[in-house]
């Protein structure tokens, strides 16, 4: 029997680990791509649908009342005889799907004949709806309390929709301070941290304790950073339901990842930079202020692109100590002392994205406040990543190294 020849990595025969790393290889590649289709697809989604209620066809064709105006209910008179028709039709679509489910596979006939019957009564439907779209009339809170008198009850059918007329605008305005609250909290105690970590702490247990906690904080689900917010800030503190409550909260959120990421980036400076100022007489804060938090801030500012990327859609925790699902006045309106801004709730895009699409009934209204906030939530994020990303581009060219 002769024996069979060891494959080796100029052999032309691949060999099964080689066809196996193939294998992994093609199956990630897949897998990166399946992922990237369905990110893709949930933002083309998202623009696609949320556009149509931040933008107009007529100028200045942005939607300033969606942008500006307080959520309000929707009042909707529909014409009365297309609304009653569309309910008989409704109703007949599904009595006759039932019958054809009850059906036995023996009666394809009856199938076919009631599937023909469904099919007609949905093009009516349809033809119907395009009508009762055109002849309705919507009003939101304020415009229908304008109304001299309310449309004929004989000739339109009247239903209201809660949180699916106005707008978003106490909403944006709240996203924003929150986000940028939390993260000028989070940047300066991280990079404190950081700075500690990285240039005064001693090698030993203790450090290894601190970098073991930082790193297990990172890991804790949104929910439990909202219970520890509402009990220390909200109860403990006395604080309430707040803007400033909610800073912290989501600052102690972005930490781990802030403090990890700025101290990777002090710990990239040589030390040569240290050493060669140190060695003029500087003492090392000087040392440290002067030639390594400038030549380490690029990573610093990508620690806050990933520390709002981190906050910014949370809800659990703003649900807890800051957000209100209804707040009638801006963060500064209304204010009998000037600390009262900080110590006042605010309505939130991720809140009130969640209470628009799970707290609420569903209906064809709900659908553009929906993808419009949701729309206007995602551009939010990007405009602080984005100029974290411009700010981290520019100093990178004003300090190389």
């Amino acid at each position: 029997m002769s024996a069979k020849k060891a494959t080796h990595a100029f052999s032309k025969r691949p060999s099964r680990q080689k066809s196996f790393e193939t294998f992994i290889a093609g199956f990630y590649r897949v897998a990166t791509y399946l992922v990237i289709i369905a990110a893709g697809y949930i933002f083309i989604n998202i623009a696609w649908n949320g556009s149509k209620a931040v933008f107009t066809t007529k100028a200045p064709f942005i939607n300033i009342a969606f942008l500006t105006q307080k959520p309000q209910t929707l009042h909707v008179y529909e014409p009365k005889e297309i609304y009653n028709e569309l309910k008989s039709i409704n109703a007949q679509i599904v009595s006759t799907k039932a019958k054809s489910k009850a059906l036995g596979s023996g009666e394809k006939e009856q199938i076919a004949m009631f599937k023909a019957d469904v099919e007609a009564l949905e093009e009516r439907y349809e033809m119907l709806d395009e009508e009762r779209k055109e002849g309705r009339l919507m009003y939101s809170d304020s415009e229908y309390r304008k109304l001299d008198e309310s449309p004929s009850e004989e000739l339109y059918a009247y239903n209201n929709y809660a949180y699916s007329g106005g707008g978003i605008g106490p909403a944006i305005v709240g996203t924003c301070l929150l986000v940028a609250g939390s993260i000028a909290i989070a940047l300066t105690l991280g990079v404190l941290c950081a700075v500690y970590l990285s240039e005064y702490s001693r090698p030993g247990r203790m450090l290894q304790a601190i970098r073991l906690s930082i790193m297990n904080l990172s890991g804790v689900p949104s929910i439990v950073f909202g219970l520890f917010g509402f009990g220390m800030f909200v109860l403990f503190f006395g604080w309430g339901v707040s803007m400033i409550a909610g800073w912290f909260t989501l600052a102690i959120m972005a930490l781990p990842v802030i403090i990890t990421a700025s101290e990777e980036s002090m710990r990239a400076i040589p030390k040569g930079f240290r050493e060669g100022s140190l060695a003029l007489g500087a003492s090392k804060w000087t040392s440290i202020r002067t030639n390594v938090l400038p030549y380490a801030l690029p990573g610093i500012l990508t620690s806050s692109i990933m520390g709002i990327a981190r906050v910014a859609g949370e809800t659990a925790p703003i649900m807890f100590t800051a957000a209100f699902a209804l707040r009638d006045q801006l963060p500064w309106e209304g204010l009998k002392e000037p600390t009262d801004f900080f110590f006042q709730g605010v309505m939130a895009l991720p809140y009130h994205i969640y209470v628009v699409s799970a707290k609420i009934p569903q209906n064809e209204y709900t659908r553009n406040m929906q993808y419009g906030a949701a729309f206007v939530f995602l551009f939010i994020v990007g405009f602080f990543a984005l100029s974290s990303i411009v700010l981290r581009v520019k100093i990178r060219k004003k300090y190389k190294w």
